[in-house]
């Protein structure tokens, strides 16, 4: 199955979701490139971006997984598909 890459932006909220998010993450190590985690200690959130290669229902079932957990949020933002030529002016 063809892969893409994506951006899964997600806010936590919910400081009690953090070991449920760490878990679900860790089910899809394999498709995930890199993460980064931001704490906002002012506001008491974390703004973390997790990058992926993997088909799009593992990205589309994560990232609904992501947004189930309670006071945790998740937008994923996709590259074209392979093979698909570039949008020119």
């Amino acid at each position: 199955m063809d892969t893409r890459v994506a951006v899964i932006g997600i806010i936590v909220e919910n400081k009690d979701a953090v070991q449920q998010l760490n878990a679900i993450l860790h089910e899809y190590g394999e498709y995930i490139i890199g993460r980064m985690g931001v704490p906002h200690r002012a506001r008491g959130i974390s703004v973390i971006s997790v990058a992926m290669d993997a088909p799009q229902p593992v990205i589309s079932a994560l990232s609904g997984k992501i947004g189930a957990l309670a006071g945790v949020s998740a937008k994923t933002a996709y590259s074209k598909p392979a093979g698909e030529p570039p949008v020119t002016p």
